[in-house]
């Protein structure tokens, strides 16, 4: 993978930062509030958003927020998924590729950081095959959970579990971290300061 070479390159700044969500409108507007709040807070500090193209659900609530506030945004769509997710045509950059496997890899090659919102099957998809990139040393780069309303509770929980009967190891917990308010997200961007590990004891 291209990003492997970039393993322990953090840069200074972070300038560019992947968002998976959800693409579904059928969620509580607490949901979509959030997204629309991290859009604008990214936006508003120069942070060029990387996502999955899509004009719907929280994927659609951060880019517009994102744009409205004058920010850049990159979506990256497949093919065989742009009826289904509807690709936003309002964007800085629409990338239309093959597959699911181009997407991923285009959007972790983009991104200096990736933040995880609250989302389906897909987006837990995406959730931990980031964090086993960073495991298997693919990439160095921060992963923060935004813990919504204690939305990741039932994830977290599971990892924790996966620690305890020996099927992951404590390390592995310090792989990502966990936030729940939008100010502890924006601190994870930058250094991290004050953040929690990813363990459910002691997250922000």
């Amino acid at each position: 993978m291209a990003f492997l070479s970039h393993l322990h390159e953090r840069p200074q700044v972070l300038t560019s930062v992947c968002v998976y969500c959800g693409s579904s409108n059928y969620v509580a507007e607490f949901y979509k509030d959030s997204a629309r709040s991290i859009g604008t807070a990214l936006a508003q500090r120069g942070m060029t958003i990387v996502y999955g193209g899509g004009h719907v659900g929280l994927m659609g609530e951060i880019a517009d927020a994102a744009m409205k506030a004058g920010g850049r945004v990159i979506g990256i769509i497949p093919e065989h998924i742009r009826a289904h997710e509807v690709q936003h045509e309002g964007i800085t950059e629409l990338h239309v590729v093959p597959d699911m496997h181009t997407r991923k890899r285009m959007m972790a090659e983009r991104a200096h950081a990736f933040i995880i919102l609250p989302g389906g099957i897909g987006t837990l998809d995406e959730m931990f095959e980031i964090i086993i990139w960073k495991k298997l040393r693919l990439h160095n780069k921060p992963i923060i959970l935004y813990n919504d309303r204690g939305y990741w509770d039932p994830a977290l929980q599971l990892i924790e579990k996966m620690v305890g009967e020996g099927f992951a190891q404590p390390p592995d917990l310090a792989l990502y971290k966990v936030a729940s308010t939008v100010d502890t997200l924006l601190a994870a961007l930058t250094e991290g300061k004050g953040m929690a590990s990813g363990a459910l004891t002691g997250r922000m």
